[in-house]
């Protein structure tokens, strides 16, 4: 495969790459269940913005970046803090074997593909995915494995609108919010 994808390091518009603003960070994860303690994975952290506001609450972190240049920066930025910072793409994603949540604003992409894999386990206790706003109604409406429904309900959120990227992308996004049936939080 040529070209500068992921494995070359290509450039911020070869990946798609829009990181969430600071402040639109902490928001997102202010209104998350999230508490001191909680297991959180952060699924294509970026530079750690939601990394950094995820630690802020006590949570401990384990922040999957594939791309080698951000993911050395995130092991520099939070070395001493309660983050494990994961080199690997996810689609090949391992989940926790024990209970975990997920705040992320993963690439578009893969949106399906990831909420299937996160539906699928019995481990994940809540999600809060940062996703194209037609993609979140999509599987709020509709959840990949129908059969994982009785575990989990899915949601629209809060808008997460263009400005809350630098750069924007083209389209808005919302908070695609999970949560495990029989559970508050």
């Amino acid at each position: 495969m040529s070209g500068s994808g992921p494995s070359r390091g290509g450039s911020r518009h070869a990946w798609g790459w829009h990181p969430l603003r600071a402040d639109w960070a902490r928001r997102i994860v202010e209104q998350s269940p999230v508490r001191p303690g909680d297991l959180v994975l952060d699924l294509g952290a970026g530079d750690g913005a939601l990394t950094s506001p995820l630690v802020d609450v006590g949570a401990r972190v384990i922040a999957v970046e594939l791309h080698p240049g951000r993911a050395e920066a995130l092991r520099r930025r939070f070395a001493g803090d309660p983050v494990q910072i994961v080199s690997r793409d996810l689609a090949d994603l391992y989940l926790p074997a024990r209970p975990f949540r997920v705040v992320s604003s993963p690439p578009y992409t893969l949106s399906t593909a990831l909420v299937r894999q996160l539906l699928s386990g019995d481990r994940l206790l809540s999600a809060d995915l940062v996703l194209q706003r037609s993609a979140a109604h999509r599987l709020a409406d509709r959840p990949p494995g129908a059969r994982h429904t009785r575990r989990y309900l899915l949601d629209v959120g809060p808008p997460v609108p263009r400005r809350a990227f630098d750069p924007p992308p083209r389209v808005d996004s919302a908070v695609l919010r999970v949560r495990r049936r029989g559970r508050t939080g």
